[in-house]
């Protein structure tokens, strides 16, 4: 069987929590997880994955700040994109609950595997297998400042009289 390749697209997405979007190309989409902590280079982490609405592929070169009062308001960058090979189509590994491809990205490289929690549609997990690219020290590096939530004002302290 011939080796399949793709696009695939991380966004790094300053929501109500810092967070990354993991898009991969399948069936003219791009399907979407949102992983709280971010993709991780260690075998032993399994980072959750949560499974979002499907994105168009142009949204795969977003970049911006979506608006305070829309769906996932805040600033959202692309932290890496590339290619992805896999030798099973991804929408049927998809249904199955498991889907092992290869990133080639400019961060993201090498075999990963998202897999579905059982008896959860939502919820994945996101592994990387061990492979030349597998690093257990590895630590992720946001490309945007965090940012700073104002801090809430404070009434000054209510003083009592003393005379």
């Amino acid at each position: 069987m011939p080796t399949i390749r793709k696009r695939f697209v991380v966004h790094e997405h300053h929501a109500t929590r810092l967070h990354w979007d993991l898009r991969i190309e399948m069936a003219g989409v791009y399907k979407s997880w949102a992983v709280p902590k971010g993709p991780s280079f260690n075998p032993a982490d399994k980072r959750l994955a949560v499974l979002q609405p499907d994105h168009s592929i142009e949204y795969g070169s977003f970049e911006g700040t979506l608006p305070e009062g829309s769906y996932g308001a805040g600033e959202v960058r692309i932290w890496d994109n590339g290619k992805y090979e896999t030798d099973i189509e991804p929408e049927t590994q998809f249904k199955k609950g498991k889907i092992v491809v290869t990133f080639f990205g400019l961060k993201l490289r090498g075999e990963f595997a998202l897999v579905r929690m059982a008896n959860q549609e939502e919820n994945w997990l996101l592994i990387k297998h061990k492979d030349n690219f597998a690093d257990e020290d590895w630590v992720i590096e946001p490309v945007l400042e965090p940012q700073k939530k104002p801090k809430k004002k404070r009434s000054p302290a209510k003083t009592k009289n003393r005379s």
